[in-house]
């Protein structure tokens, strides 16, 4: 895959790339895998002295896909293609990446899907994972280096994420607020988190978008990625997400996971510089609580 960039400035080559985020590893494999970097026509290696206003093309070689992670032939909802980016709507039920207990996940989906496409890059580069029972919007970066320009996004945490929850407690849910609160793993469980001193620093935010008696529909944004970090933050402060069993969710609204949805997804496009933004409809279980909500 070639990218063409303009030298704004007397520097080495490898020094202008960084800001480009062409990592050492990715200009290694550049140099060993059957890349090329050329300026103003001419192969060059990375320490070669650019002059302001040359013209640097690299030659990104082709990835090939990990033997170890097995392709798997299933119906994707694609929300948005490009070639550096492809957005799914994930259903709830299946894993983002395998695991010991989840061998068909999303990951296994999107290599069929590249493998039947015989896309050039075969490796997989989730972005934005979603847990196995979360449905929603999923990022996945199709090759290594729109993988590095989105974990730097990720880095600065300007990729964002907003979820639906559907969440129950007693007392009173103010409008709107934040959460802050670290999540540690819970030494009880190799599986649940909870709110401790001496966990990772955690912000989540919310507004209420409507209210059912004390089941309450938010719109969330994550400031933070943390392991269940929306489930963990609702049930810390006295209204865990419905369906959510782990996590003290209201059982009885018949929902079979809790009730989060990744709704909206949005970021600036590295290569375009263009602002991106995706969202997804609810899926019918949620769909179907919220109607009972209203009858009630």
């Amino acid at each position: 895959m070639r990218f063409e960039f303009v030298a704004d400035r007397q520097t080495k080559i490898k020094t202008f790339l960084k800001g480009y985020d062409i990592s050492k590893a990715l200009l290694a494999k550049i140099k060993f895998k059957g890349g090329s970097i050329l300026v103003n026509g001419k192969a060059e290696n990375a320490i070669y002295l650019l002059s302001e206003g040359d013209q640097v093309v690299i030659d990104i070689p082709d990835e090939e896909s990990h033997e170890s992670l097995k392709p798997i032939k299933h119906e994707l909802n694609i929300v948005h293609e490009d070639e550096h980016f492809l957005v799914l709507d994930k259903p709830a039920g299946y894993a983002s990446i395998p695991s010991m207990l989840h061998s068909n996940t999303m990951a296994n989906f999107v290599k069929g899907y590249y493998l039947e496409q015989d896309y050039p890059n075969k490796q997989i580069h989730i972005v934005t994972r979603l847990d196995k029972d979360t449905s929603g919007l999923m990022l996945f970066a199709k090759h290594g280096y729109a993988h590095a320009r989105m974990d730097r996004q990720l880095q600065k945490k300007s990729i964002e994420k907003r979820y639906y929850a559907l969440v129950s407690g007693s007392g009173k849910l103010a409008e709107k607020g934040e959460i802050i609160a670290p999540i540690a793993r819970n030494d009880e469980s190799i599986i649940t988190r909870c709110v401790h001193p001496s966990g990772k620093y955690a912000h989540t935010s919310y507004e209420i978008v409507a209210s059912y008696g004390d089941v309450h529909l938010v719109d969330i944004h994550l400031h933070t990625g943390r392991t269940h970090q929306i489930r963990v933050h609702f049930a810390h402060i006295g209204f865990p997400l419905l369906g959510d069993d782990l996590y003290g969710g209201d059982m009885s609204y018949g929902l079979k996971r809790q009730a989060l949805h990744c709704h909206c997804l949005a970021f600036t496009d590295p290569f375009s510089k263009e602002h991106k933004e995706y969202n997804s409809f609810l899926t019918d279980d949620f769909d179907s609580v919220i109607m009972d909500l209203k009858n009630r």
